[in-house]
């Protein structure tokens, strides 16, 4: 295992927040874009840019290099599943960027932690504790605040983003269940790839891409496939200088990023929707992040202790 240098933390830190802002830039774009083009044309466009990146993260990667550049794993149907469930999961998500207020749809996809620690269970054989499922049940709570499944303005088109949340967290969990042995870059590229596949297929099954309408057009779309390969770019470069734990709490600056971000350029303010949901999503979140840690520590604690 190769250990974590100190110095490292606060770039990765750094690099992470600016993924965030990326992801959410790129989001604007497909709620910008949503009025012309549907959500399955844009996935197909944001997956076909997302090649790029993938590949620069692969042919950069240094166990890829020292494996002999394989091209081939034994688990590939798997990573094609994954791709699968991923496109659904961007298709979903960006059909609500264009029913939904910008920082509702975004704050929604936050539930993503807590499928992750409820799909372990079943698919890792992970051992939750009642501290870890009071955390997912605090973050439920706030995403049936935010859904509103028995108010008045209640819409079906909610349950979109949560869709998609779930199916991240899906992704995310097929993920751990790979050979350790695989880089990294190699699973995302062949993802990629399906995913891409996928949200193709997807559109000429929904009625076909629609023709551009103008270069302006074409702008947006390379800027939102570039602002999400940028984005991927960073997480990646991020969880190599430090562990994933040190950067999950600041995931949860999105919420508020969202916010400002939907306020600025859509003119949106929906704070009666959000709160106090958004807060028990984070505490959820950051509650599932702290225990994960706190087990992690007291796990090296005693490897320590028995050599």
């Amino acid at each position: 295992m190769v250990p974590q240098r100190p110095d490292k933390v606060v770039p990765a830190i750094l690099l992470s927040l600016l993924a965030i802002v990326l992801f959410d830039f790129m989001g604007l774009i497909v709620k910008h874009l949503s009025e012309d083009y549907s959500a399955a044309e844009l996935s197909a466009y944001r997956n076909f840019f997302g090649l790029i990146p993938s590949a620069i993260v692969l042919f950069s990667s240094r166990q890829w290099h020292q494996k002999g550049r394989l091209m081939r794993m034994h688990q590939w149907e798997l990573a094609c599943l994954r791709g699968v469930i991923t496109a659904m999961a961007q298709f979903l998500f960006y059909l609500s960027l264009g029913r939904l207020a910008f920082a509702t749809a975004s704050t929604i996809t936050y539930s993503n932690a807590l499928f992750m620690t409820a799909l372990a269970v079943p698919l890792l054989s992970e051992r939750v504790g009642l501290a870890r499922w009071l955390a997912v049940g605090v973050g439920f709570l706030g995403v049936v605040m935010i859904v509103g499944p028995t108010g008045e303005n209640f819409t079906y088109d909610a349950l979109l983003p949560l869709g998609a949340a779930f199916l991240y967290a899906l992704s995310g969990v097929m993920a751990r269940m790979m050979d350790q042995s695989v880089p990294s870059p190699l699973i995302n590229l062949y993802s990629t790839v399906v995913s891409c596949g996928g949200a193709v297929l997807l559109t000429l099954l929904t009625g076909g891409f629609s023709v551009l309408d103008g270069s302006r057009d074409l702008g947006w779309i390379v800027a939102m496939g570039c602002l999400g390969g940028s984005a991927v770019l960073a997480l990646v470069v991020s969880f190599r200088m430090t562990e994933q734990s040190n950067l999950a709490p600041f995931n949860y600056f999105g919420i508020l990023i969202a916010f400002v971000f939907g306020w600025a350029f859509f003119g949106e303010a929906p704070i009666d929707d959000l709160f106090p949901g958004a807060f028990l999503i984070a505490t959820g979140g950051l509650l599932i992040v702290w225990r994960e840690r706190r087990l992690r520590q007291t796990k090296t604690a005693h490897a320590l202790n028995a050599d």
